[in-house]
């Protein structure tokens, strides 16, 4: 088990889950994209590169765990906010424009989950090194 590598892996699927945070946030009142396609609020689906039942299996080729991966992005479930203005070329025939219906006091909370994820991870990766550094300085004296 490489601890190193463990952490590195969970900085980098934090750090892209902090980026689609962050769209989220950017585009919380935008009704288009550049393509003109509506505005989607999305998610980062994550999960161990190794499942834990390959783990505990018997005959299990896995030495053990791997750290995390993206699987894959996807649109979060809620829809659209619907907002009256006439005036906005974006607006249907009623007047309205759809934006996507996304909680901001939710995604400002799930950045901080998130940020402290990261740190945790920054966290193990420098205890792991510090104890790699340790063990070789006590090899050296032997």
């Amino acid at each position: 088990m490489d601890a190193m590598q463990i952490s590195r892996t969970g900085l980098d699927v934090e750090w892209q889950r902090l980026q689609v945070i962050a769209q989220n946030l950017a585009n919380m009142n935008s009704s288009r994209t550049a393509s003109g396609d509506p505005v989607r609020a999305m998610r980062l689906v994550s999960a161990p590169k190794v499942k834990f039942a390959d783990l505990i299996a018997a005959n299990s080729s896995a030495s053990g765990p791997k750290g995390v991966e993206v699987i894959g992005l996807e649109a979060m479930p809620g829809g659209v906010r619907r907002v009256y203005e006439p005036g906005d070329p974006q607006a249907d025939a009623e007047g309205f424009v759809s934006y996507p219906n996304i909680d901001h006091a939710g995604e400002m909370t799930l950045l901080i989950k998130t940020s402290r994820a990261y740190e945790a991870n920054l966290t193990a990766m420098n205890i792991a090194h510090q104890m790699y550094s340790r063990a070789l300085e006590l090899g050296q004296r032997s």
